[in-house]
């Protein structure tokens, strides 16, 4: 049974993954530092720090995935009708609102995916936090084991 301290230090690295809104990386950085530091104290520590880290990593390969799918559909939405083998096409573009393709359909409905994943990840991070205060073990769903 983890002691006070380490339950706080896993419920921290969980934390720490919030970090990433006030700079860069911070989902990574918060808790590759907190876990590095302390994850020779306990087995607790250890598996909660490699949980963390798996998830932000599994989250980072996912979002770009999802963005790789989602981009072409607005890139050929947007070149709809351009003809890139006519080199005089520049003088006649015209950039016109109209009725929506079903591009546009796929990548709004990708977007939409991406919006509900960040939901669900941060209820995820806050579900991780509370077991790990209550020095129960969590583990994410859908993540990669990177870190064994």
């Amino acid at each position: 049974m983890p002691d006070n301290h380490q339950k706080n230090i896993a419920t921290f690295i969980h934390l720490s993954t919030f970090s990433r809104f006030f700079f860069p990386f911070g989902n990574f950085i918060g808790p590759i530092i907190l876990w590095a530091a302390n994850k020779d104290k306990s087995d607790f520590i250890d598996r909660h720090g490699k949980q963390a880290i798996n998830f932000q990593i599994s989250i980072l390969l996912y979002a770009i995935i999802l963005g790789t799918l989602s981009v072409p559909f607005f890139i050929f939405k947007i070149f709809n009708g351009f003809d890139f083998i006519d080199f005089n096409g520049f003088q006649n573009v015209h950039i016109t609102i109209g009725k929506p393709s079903a591009l546009l359909y796929i990548g709004g409905f990708l977007g939409v995916v991406a919006v509900i994943g960040f939901i669900i990840e941060l209820i995820c991070i806050v579900n991780a936090s509370l077991k790990a205060r209550d020095g129960e073990v969590y583990n994410y769903p859908l993540t990669i084991q990177f870190l064994k």
